[in-house]
């Protein structure tokens, strides 16, 4: 008979998930391209690369509910926006306003910048 092994047992313990190369960062205005939300645009307010996910304005919204913390604050129900996977949005083309790919350029002082495939423009950066 043939031992019994968990897969529990045999995955490395306290390894950190693998952090995501993403394509866009916070700040970005971004075009959701799949799913319940396509079409509609936001910026990027938040972004968890371990779980390669990304909070878009006015995408995913989903009501919580929420206990005061305080004596002082209300409790009720409150409206957010849930992450969604960062594969499902595209960052907007500064030329057109439209969704475009995105390449990667390192300049002379050794800055990475961002391209637009579509128009070969650079895509700044949000401060």
């Amino acid at each position: 008979m043939r031992r019994l092994v968990y897969r529990k047992s045999r995955r490395e313990r306290g390894r950190e998930p693998e952090r995501a190369k993403l394509h866009v960062a916070k700040g970005d205005t971004v075009r959701v391209i799949r799913g319940e939300h396509r079409g509609r645009e936001g910026k990027i307010l938040r972004v968890y690369p371990k779980q390669f996910r990304v909070v878009v304005e006015g995408v995913n919204i989903v009501k919580k509910h929420q206990r005061a913390t305080t004596p002082q604050a209300e409790s009720g129900i409150v409206e957010i926006a849930a992450p969604i996977a960062a594969a499902k949005v595209m960052l907007l083309d500064p030329k057109s306003g439209e969704p475009t790919r995105v390449r990667r350029r390192r300049d002379e002082d050794g800055t990475i910048e961002r391209i637009a495939v579509k128009s070969g423009q650079p895509i700044p950066r949000v401060k």
